[in-house]
């Protein structure tokens, strides 16, 4: 089985390394090649365009937004208009669900299958293989993808038809930005009344007000190093979708709402490209 993989980036990078390693037969691609040079070096199949994976079975996508999976699979360059016949399109993007049913309504149109496949993690688990997928589509297909699921992560969650998994994806990653900005802001103010960052740390992580996944990013908090596991920018992009899905869903979201202006304070203050954890950065500033 040939496998193809576009997007090579902080995630996809470590998704497809984890897949050759383990002896699938893969063709990728990447904007700009030169992320995918170690991979090329160690086996893999460069592809020059979108529109050459004719020969894969399956496709995966993991890409940073919505416009670049348009740019990838629409249009004469784009990959639907050549696949071959019954191929599926596994997209691991964190979407917005209407996008999503569009993209498996463009699929349909094409004869191609599609999975929704977004997952949780960041750059360290899509390098240890750890990732957690959500699934959205036929069982059958996520039951052909589970052997690469099950390489690239230690979980996959179907969720039920194409849009659950990306609506359970946006849920996740709001609780992960809003939870971030309190712990950075709660962090900031203990500070201001004198509390040390050490004490401040030793107390509240691992406590029962604190996500457990915060104590991943003491270090980073407490040597102000920031380099991307998850840029701030993204997060920012994830909050507009959640406040896309929550018009049309119409329901109120005044704490997201506030959290995406915060990320997008950070982001014209130049925190755009670092880690999320670096609103605490932001906030300090």
């Amino acid at each position: 089985m040939k496998i193809g993989f576009i997007g090579l980036g902080i995630m996809g990078h470590g998704m497809a390394t984890n897949l050759l390693k383990n002896g699938v037969d893969l063709f990728i691609y990447n904007r700009s090649k030169v992320k995918a040079i170690d991979l090329i070096e160690a086996g893999a199949h460069w592809v020059d365009s979108p529109a050459h994976f004719g020969e894969v079975d399956i496709l995966f996508t993991m890409l940073a937004h919505p416009e670049a999976v348009t740019a990838v699979s629409q249009g004469s360059n784009g990959f639907l208009s050549h696949l071959k016949k019954d191929a599926l399109w596994v997209d691991c993007s964190t979407l917005n669900p209407t996008f999503v049913k569009e993209m498996a309504k463009q699929a349909q149109a094409h004869h191609i299958r599609y999975l929704e496949a977004p997952v949780a993690g960041t750059k360290p688990q899509a390098e240890s293989g750890s990732l957690v997928f959500f699934t959205g589509g036929n069982q059958a297909d996520v039951e052909l993808c589970d052997p690469f699921f099950q390489t690239m992560g230690q979980k996959v969650i179907p969720v039920g038809e194409v849009g659950q998994a990306s609506s359970l994806k946006l849920v996740v990653n709001l609780m992960l930005a809003t939870s971030m900005a309190a712990f950075a802001e709660g962090i900031a103010f203990g500070e201001s009344l004198g509390i040390s960052q050490e004490r401040l740390f030793n107390v509240l992580i691992g406590g029962p007000v604190t996500p457990p996944y915060l104590a991943s990013k003491r270090s980073k908090l407490e040597t102000q190093e920031y380099s991307p596991q998850f840029p701030l920018k993204w997060m920012h992009k994830d909050l507009q979708m959640v406040s896309l899905a929550a018009y049309e869903s119409q329901i109120p979201m005044p704490i997201a709402q506030t959290t995406k202006e915060l990320y997008g304070q950070a982001i014209k203050a130049g925190f755009g490209d670092n880690d999320l954890s670096a609103i605490y950065a932001y906030l300090k500033a």
